[in-house]
This record gives structure tokens, sequence and C-alpha cells, in this order.
């Protein structure tokens, strides 16, 4: 086997990435079951809530290398491992990176949007890489086992609202454990505001104060994620108005602004948030909490 450690890095910690204390302590008793046999885990939630997020944090604050693959790119069966391809008028196989992370001991295979591959028989193959047997014959390359300790993280958003996005097979999905991720609580984003950002609390609040009534009036039709809320802070801390950062933060017209903020009841200069439920703590090594 091609040692592999060395191409696949350990992903940076985040250091302002807060998760629910509950999801902390599941995701530690995963980290320890992975010791004794597979664990396999499917992450859901809104666009932009993190997901992507708590992969990686998983895999630095444990110490593991880590591979991300879009499944979206997939069309056919196989495409995992590697293709046929031609150099010189002669075909060979291209091997791709996957067998070799998944051969890679304590690796995290993150694999992206896991519904949105353009057929489902491209997932062919997932069956018997997330069995219990964690093994699968490639006629290319032989007998291809899955490392020890190695864990599969999958995410994926759920809803009509996603293009090309399908129900995750029930054979597949029965093959993994669930973590849902909501929206972080306002008090709770603010500080991710303002961490990450530079704002004043101020400024987090105002911001916030739309954001919230928006996500919570049906009527607005309009998702506003985390990633939302960071650029439209980010774009207040370079000196942006609050206004002028909406507008390009949510892509909508001055006069869409003006008439959502009318339909939501509120004024740029409200500073009210709402608890949210649950506790959430930042996500990250005890060494550093």
């Amino acid at each position: 086997m091609i040692d592999t450690a060395r191409q696949l890095m350990v992903p940076a910690i985040d250091l302002d990435y807060f998760v629910l204390n509950e999801d902390r302590t599941v995701l530690e008793r995963f980290e320890k079951m992975s010791g004794k046999h597979p664990v396999n885990i499917l992450i859901t939630g809104n666009q932009g809530c993190g997901k992507s997020s708590l992969v990686s944090q998983f895999a630095s604050i444990y110490d593991r290398p880590m591979a991300t693959f879009q499944v979206g790119l997939l069309s056919e069966a196989g495409e995992f491992f590697g293709q046929q391809r031609l150099k010189g008028g002669e075909t060979f196989y291209k091997e791709f990176l996957f067998p070799k992370a998944i051969q890679t001991p304590g690796c995290v295979i993150h694999l992206e949007e896991i519904n949105r591959s353009e057929s489902p028989h491209a997932l062919n193959e997932l069956f018997s890489i997330l069995s219990e047997s964690r093994c699968i014959w490639i006629d290319e390359l032989g007998f291809v086992q899955v490392a020890p300790r190695v864990i599969f993280f999958a995410t994926m958003n759920e809803g009509d609202g996603f293009t090309g996005a399908d129900t995750l097979d029930a054979a597949l999905k029965d093959r993994f454990y669930r973590i849902h991720l909501e929206y972080l609580p306002l008090e709770v984003e603010k500080e991710v505001l303002i961490r990450k950002t530079g704002i004043d609390e101020i400024q987090a609040k105002q911001i916030l104060n739309i954001i919230g009534r928006i996500r919570n009036n049906e009527k607005a039709e309009l998702n506003i994620s985390i990633r939302h809320s960071l650029m439209i802070a980010e774009l207040v801390s370079l000196g942006s108005t609050l206004k002028e950062a909406l507008i390009y933060g949510l892509q909508i017209s001055r006069d869409a602004l003006e008439s959502l903020l009318l339909a939501v009841h509120v004024e740029t200069s409200e500073h009210e948030l709402k608890p949210g439920a649950g506790t959430y703590v930042p996500y990250l090594p005890d060494s550093q909490l």
C-alpha cells in the first residue's frame, strides 16, 4: 500500500467553532467506538449551519488526517476508486485518492452532499465500504480493506429547496448514526460573529435582531444561514452600513430589503435577542477549553 499519511493532512483547528454540548459528548463516544468497530456518521441540517466544519473540527481535535470527496461529481459506479484513461493511444487505470484515503489508519473520510450524486448507482460501492466487513473487490486494484479507526462522515442538505438533492437510499442511510444540526441560538451566533469578524456587541445584536426575525417569519421566504450572517458581519467590520451589508450579503435589492424589513416589523436600530434552547460550547480539545 502507498504511504499516504504525508499526503493527507490534519485540518487546522477553528478556535471559534461552537457545537451543542450533547453533540460534543456523542462525538467523543464515536471516537472511542471507532477503536472497537466501524463507525459511520451522517450529519444533516440547513445549508450554512456548520456541517462540513463539524467534520473538519472533529478531525482536528483527534489529530486525524482528513479527505473530502464531492459525491455530486459522481455519475457512475466505480468513480470513487478510479477511472480508465487514455494516453498515447493506450488505456490505463487512474487510481484516485479514495482507495488510498480509506487505507490510511484513522483517516476521516468526508462524503460531502451524499444525496446529490448524478446517479444512484454511483454509490453502489459504499454499501460494502460502510458495512461491518469494510472491504471491497475492485478488479483493477484487487482486494481493498478499510484501515483501522477510519471514520466515514457524510453530510447532506434535506428538502425540496435543494436542486439535485435526492432522498438518501434507506439501506444506505441505515448504515449511519445521525447528528442533526440546527442554527446556533442567536446569543451564541453573536459570539461567533464577534470572534470571527471583530465587530462589537452592538453591531452583532443589530445584525442578528434582523436575521432572527426573518428566520422566524415564514412569509419572508428567505433562508439566512450562519454563513450569510458572517458575510454580513464581515462587511460591517470593514465599514459598510448595516443596510448595505444586508443587500450584498443576502443578494437582494434595496427595495426588496425595505419590504422585507417592513414584513418582519423590525428597525435596524433594535438590539433585542432571544435566547435559544440547549447549551452550546466551543468544540475544542479538552486542553484548550
